[in-house]
């Protein structure tokens, strides 16, 4: 078993793979249907489960996504099911949907929040499975993203729509405490630079947003000012370069207070949050 690891970790590492000995033992406790922890006590694999495996590994050597070939993602405390036609929510994301979750329930009353871009759904469940006094709203305008919302976000409670985040929820404006969003922010110009896995298998809907990355963003900031309450906040997370650009899209509006960058847990720039001007 332990050569079994090491040769498909030793081809993912050829493949250009970030972490090849986790991705290989992701891939075995799939297979196996065990715990990632209980990999140490199986002793062999039957000729069956080896050629899964095989074909596996295989398919994350060719830069599949893990998620999609597990079918699910973990994020925070809840598990989502991801595959073809969804953006596969990321680690860093977890920062946002924290802040989002600690405002909905730093209010002395039920929050109203409302989740643009939803994609997989991540971040309104999330909020709804921490927050759970709290109104969640959410809107994804791709229609096979919104599929796989629509499943992850089943029975949580969630005010689920499909439309744009240009003009979603216009039953809701001036009443919302909460906005949050992980918009498209890749530059068109940055195409070569993104990861085989996201460049050739996330929807590009949810990647690209014009020449500066930051078209997405000026939507959110104009949509924000229309949804909140006076004294409601906005959140939304950005590329590492951003983090003086993407401020500035909300200093310059003159809507909004208390805008603030904020790094993830390697430090580097991450998300943006203002609260709308009284």
């Amino acid at each position: 078993m332990r050569e079994l690891r090491r040769r498909a970790a030793d081809r993912l590492r050829a493949a250009g793979v970030a972490s090849p000995e986790r991705d290989a033992d992701l891939l075995l406790a799939h297979v196996l249907g065990v715990e990632l922890g209980r990999l140490p006590l199986v002793d062999a694999l039957d000729a069956g489960e080896q050629e899964a495996y095989d074909a596996l590994v295989t398919r994350r050597a060719a830069r599949e996504p893990l998620q999609h070939l597990t079918g699910s993602a973990a994020f925070r405390h809840v598990e989502l099911a991801v595959g073809p036609g969804v953006f596969v929510p990321r680690p860093e994301t977890e920062l946002l949907a924290g802040w989002a979750i600690a405002a909905a329930s730093a209010l002395d009353r039920p929050a109203v929040v409302v989740d643009l871009c939803t994609g997989s759904g991540a971040i309104a469940k999330a909020l709804a499975d921490e927050a759970p006094d709290a109104e969640v709203h959410a809107v994804e305008l791709d229609e096979g993203a919104l599929a796989w919302a629509e499943r992850n976000l089943s029975g949580t409670g969630v005010d689920l729509r499909h439309g744009d985040l240009a003009t979603a929820f216009e039953d809701l404006a001036g009443t919302v405490d909460v906005v949050v969003c992980n918009p498209p922010y890749i530059p068109l110009e940055a195409w070569e630079s993104v990861a085989a896995e996201a460049r050739d298998h996330d929807p590009h809907l949810a990647l690209f947003s014009g020449q500066d990355g930051l078209d997405a963003l000026r939507v959110l900031e104009r949509r924000a000012g229309v949804l909140l309450r006076p004294g409601g906040v906005v959140g939304a997370e950005h590329a590492d370069v951003q983090g003086e650009s993407a401020p500035g899209v909300f200093t310059a509006s003159g809507r909004w207070s208390d805008v603030t960058d904020h790094r993830d847990l390697a430090g580097r720039p991450r998300y943006v949050t203002a609260r709308l001007a009284r």
